[in-house]
């Protein structure tokens, strides 16, 4: 695989000379941007290749822009959608074109989704959506949304559900924003009041919604663990430690996370096996963002602890300590993931 390491390394490098605004695009163009993807978006690379991807744009400062939600619907449209869906959508998430939003939860349908009522009625070229979603990210600044609603009320709630593609500036849509814990209005409630959606924005077949929306979780997953490896959040930690005389349970704790990460690391690397030979990484990526998050809320713990105030003071540990809380409960509970691997990876009964 070494001798790849030339070839990338120039790749990244032509990046690297552009201005910061060029970056997103001349990455995405190259497919650096998401390697593991099947070409043209990505290189279809092996989890080793994107090792040595990740190395080389580190040693050359150039940081792989953050998606969001694009993370994991993109990759849904890649597996499910029509070429016209992917070709629409699938590059110009890429190159940042536009920002994605999620709208799954609802105020009775969260860790249980399947029990979302957000109904959808068949129209003269297309659906008619009703309903109220809830927890959306970034719904105020999404272009687009991926949408869960129930298109068959009679079925089972785990059949009967559809997969839909929302353009968010679509009339009768009201977005309101909710206020957490940093101050912040990241999430927002979504109200949707006959939204209608062209045959041409359904991804899959209709009523077959489940088993997409269980693609897209499993991304989601993976990406709410993101920062696990040893990136900048643990850099900073270091310098900061640096220049203190830890004690014997500061570097105990340093290296319990150091571990933790190189774990996120190896399993980084099993997924994109995984994904690369076109598997499902399934209850492995509950695992991913169990160890991921855990770990984020951890370092973030650990860098308020050494801030100015320990605490006490508002300033940008505070803020990240305050804004990882939430990820215990986003794109899966703990309870459901630790569920989930007990099932489908340990083999424990229900």
């Amino acid at each position: 695989m070494e001798e790849l390491r030339p070839e990338i390394a120039a790749a990244v490098a032509e990046v690297a000379a552009l201005p910061e605004e060029k970056r997103q695009a001349a990455l995405a163009d190259a497919g650096l941007l998401a390697p593991h993807w099947p070409p043209p978006y990505g290189r279809g690379a092996s989890a080793a290749e994107q090792l040595l991807i990740d190395q080389e744009m580190a040693a050359a400062g150039v940081v792989r822009p953050d998606l969001v939600i694009g993370w994991w619907a993109a990759p849904t449209i890649l597996e499910h959608g029509t070429p016209e869906q992917i070709e629409r959508f699938v590059p110009a998430t890429l190159r940042g074109e536009f920002l994605w939003c999620q709208l799954f939860s609802e105020p009775g349908a969260g860790s249980d989704l399947a029990s979302l009522r957000t109904r959808a009625m068949r129209t003269e070229g297309g659906w008619l959506l009703t309903g109220q979603k809830v927890w959306t990210s970034k719904a105020h600044l999404a272009r687009w949304g991926v949408c869960l609603a129930r298109t068959d009320p009679d079925a089972p709630k785990h059949k009967g559900i559809t997969y839909f593609l929302v353009d968010m500036t679509s009339p009768g849509i009201e977005i309101r924003p909710l206020r957490e814990i940093t101050g912040d209005a990241l999430f927002n409630e979504v109200f949707l009041d006959n939204v209608l959606v062209p045959d041409e924005m359904v991804v899959g077949a209709v009523n077959d919604g489940w088993r997409l929306a269980r693609t897209t979780l499993a991304n989601e997953r993976v990406a709410m663990a993101s920062g696990t490896a040893l990136g900048n959040p643990m850099e900073k930690l270091l310098e900061v430690l640096a220049k203190t005389e830890p004690d014997v349970a500061q570097q105990d704790r340093l290296a319990r996370l150091i571990v933790i990460a190189q774990c996120g690391a190896l399993l980084d690397q099993r997924i994109a096996q995984l994904a690369v030979g076109g598997q499902d990484p399934g209850a492995q990526s509950s695992v991913r963002k169990l160890i991921g998050v855990r770990y984020r809320q951890a370092l973030a713990e650990f860098m308020m602890d050494l801030s100015e105030g320990g605490g006490l003071v508002e300033n940008q540990a505070v803020y990240d300590f305050l804004n990882t809380r939430c990820l215990s409960i986003a794109g899966g509970t703990e309870q459901i993931l630790l569920t989930l691997a007990a099932e489908r990876l340990l083999g424990l009964p229900r």
